[in-house]
């Protein structure tokens, strides 16, 4: 339930700061915006990562209390914002927002197995064998990783929800009732992050410490094992992607004058995509390793990228964007079980939140380039068809001279 009304919450922001930024605007305006905007989410990720980890992993029980000042912070912000659209104060409560907005996003993914772990553990005491999660015997990283894939797919159900309903409201109320909406949204998630279980682990001395194995790990290899450094640059390439497709297409309609009608259903096949991704992603993991889903996926794009490039039209781009919104709710998953099965647990804050970083830089990176640089729909699809080919290239070698070694 908390991550349905964030995801609404977080959706209704964005098409609040979409009918402000850039839609109700000149072209040339919207792109000075727009890259002030994508500069201004850059820097919070970098500053707040070095203090966001630490402080979720030291306490397992203030995690809860976390997600409610997230959202809390919110209300006030999207409240405050609703009356500076027009102001230069718009960007430094955005800015706020995106704070907390990372600070949901990094507290979720450590809370995810303990609320997995607890779940399991009622249903154990209860006698429930078949609920839709491993019992005695299975994988707990499955486990973990199904109960991601959930989230997200309801996350997902939830914005394409919240984006119809934002799409109406900013049509016909403007951008601030849609931010008033928000903030009515958030409140309510407030009140159910209060209402999360408490986690089952570590619950008599509250804290996420690290073991001393652990810590002997941590010290000798600090910066990771190298499946999961591998990973992070197989993930983050994927959110390049998604960032540069999303803005070419966007910036492309304005230069064609095209219908808005466009943008909404690129943004409906998208999530349609994202929905088949994440229906699909554990049957594939049952067959297939997450390093090969997160090469395939890669080479998928590029090679997608590559046939829209030769008939690069509105309704191909569209449908590009359902292609990549379907590898991208694949790769995340993925990624996040290498992650959870090779990082240890009590390090999973700080590990969360300096990949979010990363993540979140090479998204704005991918913005920025179409937003900077004036480009066809054909330019754009072969530029980020040879990205994609080359970076799928270097990860399956990367990973087959691993194995060699």
């Amino acid at each position: 339930m908390v991550h349905v009304i964030m995801m609404a919450g977080d959706t209704l922001v964005t098409i609040s700061l979409a009918g402000s930024l850039f839609f109700s605007v000149s072209p040339t305006e919207a792109k000075s915006k727009v890259l002030l905007y994508l500069v201004l989410t850059i820097a919070p990720f970098a500053v707040v990562s070095p203090v966001l980890g630490p402080l979720i992993d030291r306490s397992a029980n203030g995690r809860r209390l976390l997600v409610a000042l997230s959202a809390g912070l919110r209300i006030v912000l999207c409240w405050s914002m609703s009356s500076h659209l027009s102001s230069l104060w718009l960007f430094p409560q955005a800015f706020a927002v995106l704070i907390c907005s990372k600070l949901y996003g990094v507290t979720r993914g450590t809370l995810v197995p303990e609320m997995a772990r607890t779940d399991q553990l009622a249903q154990h005491a209860a006698g429930v064998t078949n609920a839709g999660w491993p019992t005695t015997g299975a994988s707990e990283t499955t486990g973990f990783s199904g109960f991601n894939a959930q989230l997200t797919l309801l996350g997902t159900v939830s914005g394409l929800l919240a984006g119809s309903a934002g799409a109406a409201v900013l049509k016909s109320l403007g951008a601030p009732s849609v931010l008033l909406c928000a903030t009515a949204v958030f409140g309510l998630g407030v009140v159910a992050a209060l209402r999360l279980q408490r986690p089952a682990a570590r619950a008599s001395t509250g804290r996420a410490e690290l073991s001393q194995e652990e810590r002997d790990i941590h010290r000798l290899n600090a910066a990771g094992d190298p499946e999961v450094t591998w990973g992070l640059g197989a993930s983050a390439l994927m959110r390049f992607a998604v960032g540069f497709s999303s803005f070419l297409l966007a910036f492309g309609l304005r230069r064609l004058h095209a219908s808005l009608s466009w943008y909404a259903v690129a943004l409906g096949l998208s999530a349609v995509g994202s929905l088949v991704g994440l229906g699909i992603v554990t049957r594939l993991r049952n067959k297939l390793a997450e390093s090969t889903l997160l090469s395939l996926m890669i080479l998928l794009t590029g090679i997608a990228a590559g046939v829209v490039a030769r008939h690069a039209t509105l309704l191909t781009q569209a449908l590009f964007l359902g292609v990549l919104g379907m590898c991208a709710a694949v790769t995340q998953p993925s990624f996040d079980a290498i992650t959870q099965r090779l990082v240890p647990a009590g390090a999973q804050g700080r590990t969360f939140a300096r990949f979010a970083v990363r993540q979140q830089l090479t998204w704005v990176v991918g913005a920025l380039l179409p937003v900077a640089i004036t480009m066809s729909f054909a330019d754009g699809d072969q530029f980020l068809c040879v990205v994609m080919l080359i970076g799928a290239v270097l990860y399956t070698l990367r990973r087959r001279h691993r194995h060699d070694d």
